[in-house]
């Protein structure tokens, strides 16, 4: 006798799901986890955000070059010279009504690293993103946005306002756009055009380049698109970044002429003249001290990021984003070249995404019989992390959260704002961090002068013509005093000058001084 299965009968009362595509679930379920956890980080970076790290002068030039972008005086308050592509600032120009409108009232650099934290979260998002659309459960791409944004290395270097952010922003977009599961033509235009946006906010990202290459050949295999959709990304690409050349064209300063900046001058400089940084390998050097700097806020990222990252290469789906970790390795211990302070910035996203790419690989290879083993790898990872990880961590984010560096920019502000004497009228001299706050003051832009322009830009000398003698008032702080024998006119002036006040510790000190006509 044979029997037939019943059947399951459908229930009376629709589920609550019902009606609702699962990937659309999926998906409210994935925006919903990585907007948490968004927020939480967020929420960390904007905590003491002004008190630390302390004020650099990068923070400074940028944001007087976005103050000039916002004022219609050009894309710099002194001559553009080409030294970076313009749109990262032209976009921090189009944030500043954020603290504005947030915290009125606040120094430059803190009102600047505020206008940042849009960024950083579309950033974070944006790690999330990649990681699921390389194929990471929920878990895992979950897990590669709290090692990216939990690390004091990023709760450090992501408060700052570099051009970096920005170039990280765009090349992690355009592999989210090259990675997209539909694969439109138009996703990989965008991807195009969102690498040379990334470029022309910071050049240095165009390294990055052959991973987002390699994520759009992977999405397109085994389809007849690919040379339509290679076709669309180098479309995208060139016909954004090409305005920048462009531009130069357009002003005549393509090529290296005299009396005139050029694009490609600049090019030489930055390829061919510039002081190298040493080798990483060389004790003493300049690249061997910043690594160091570089693993003093968190080794944990960087020794399992680069290890991740090489490992990675092994697995097809991590291998776009362990290219990129990979390249950034290797441009980083080139000897001879120059390391900038903030090339850790384009670095950590995808350490942190291999991190988590490489655990989950090592989970999913366990057999699915073998459950109780992904969960002692689980484990491991947890207890680790509870064990190694996270005391490191925890002195370091404390660090962030609470000391305050700053204390003697923002003393020094108020009192150029409402206490310097004579001040109508005066030159004074001051590093790029206090520029923006002089001129927010009411001191004419003009009349406020970055000290090192005095013996550098020609433009400037010609607006002084009687030297260190022209100037009123010299603010020294511990980046002007940082190699005065190279600048002579900054050291007549401080050697010729009287402190009127001062602030901060020994090591930290900001003087405002009065320049001693008179007794010269």
């Amino acid at each position: 006798m044979t029997t037939t299965p019943l059947a399951e009968p459908r229930p009376v009362v629709p589920a609550a799901t019902d009606g609702v595509p699962e990937k659309n679930r999926a998906g409210r379920a994935d925006l919903a986890l990585a907007a948490g956890l968004t927020a939480v980080i967020v929420t960390l970076l904007a905590w003491n955000i002004t008190g630390f790290p302390s004020a650099s002068d990068d923070e400074g030039t940028y944001l007087a070059q976005a103050w000039a972008v916002q004022h219609g005086r050009g894309l710099a308050h002194y001559t553009y010279w080409y030294d970076h592509p313009p749109l990262a600032w032209i976009q921090l120009a189009g944030l500043s009504w954020i603290p504005e409108w947030l915290a009125p009232g606040l120094t430059a650099v803190a009102a600047g690293r505020i206008a940042m934290l849009p960024v950083q979260a579309a950033g974070l998002l944006l790690v999330y993103l990649v990681g699921r659309r390389i194929g990471l459960p929920r878990w895992a791409a979950s897990l590669a946005l709290l090692t990216y944004g939990l690390s004091p290395l990023y709760l450090t270097m992501g408060r700052q306002i570099y051009l970096d952010s920005f170039a990280v922003v765009w090349i992690l977009g355009a592999l989210a756009l090259a990675l997209s599961p539909r694969r439109h033509l138009w996703h990989f235009a965008a991807a195009g055009g969102a690498a040379a946006v990334a470029i022309l906010s910071k050049e240095t990202i165009a390294v990055v380049l052959p991973a987002v290459l390699l994520a759009l050949w992977q999405s397109t295999a085994r389809s007849s698109t690919r040379p339509w959709a290679i076709g669309a990304f180098v479309s995208g690409l060139v016909l954004v970044g090409c305005f920048y050349p462009l531009y130069a064209v357009l002003r005549g300063e393509l090529f290296p002429g005299p009396g005139h900046v050029s694009l490609i001058g600049a090019w030489q400089f930055q390829l061919g003249s510039r002081s190298g940084s040493g080798s990483v390998f060389s004790a003493g050097s300049g690249a061997s001290s910043l690594l160091q700097s570089w693993l003093y806020y968190d080794a944990v990222i960087l020794v399992a990021g680069a290890v991740a990252s090489v490992a990675g290469l092994a697995l097809r789906r991590v291998r776009p984003v362990a290219l990129a970790g990979v390249i950034l390795i290797v441009v980083a211990l080139r000897p001879g070249g120059y390391l900038p302070a903030m090339y850790v910035v384009q670095v950590l996203p995808f350490f942190a995404i291999a991190i988590a790419g490489v655990l989950a690989s090592v989970v999913a290879a366990l057999p699915p019989a073998h459950v109780r083993w992904r969960w002692a790898v689980l484990g491991v990872a947890v207890a680790m992390s509870v064990a190694v990880v996270a005391p490191r961590w925890y002195v370091g984010d404390r660090r962030a959260l609470s000391t305050d560096d700053n204390a003697p920019y923002a003393q020094a502000a108020g009192y150029l704002q409402d206490r310097l004497p004579g001040r109508a009228g005066g030159t004074v001299v001051v590093d790029d961090v206090l520029w923006l706050d002089c001129v927010d003051a009411g001191y004419p832009p003009d009349k406020v002068i970055w000290f090192y322009k005095l013996d550098l830009d020609s433009a400037v000398a010609k607006r002084l013509p009687g030297g260190w003698r022209d100037v009123d008032y010299v603010v020294s702080t511990p980046a002007m005093r940082q190699d005065p024998n190279s600048l002579p006119t900054v050291r007549a002036l401080l050697a010729n000058s009287t402190v009127i006040a001062s602030f901060g510790p020994p090591d930290g000190l900001i003087e405002i001084r009065r320049v001693d006509k008179e007794l010269s």
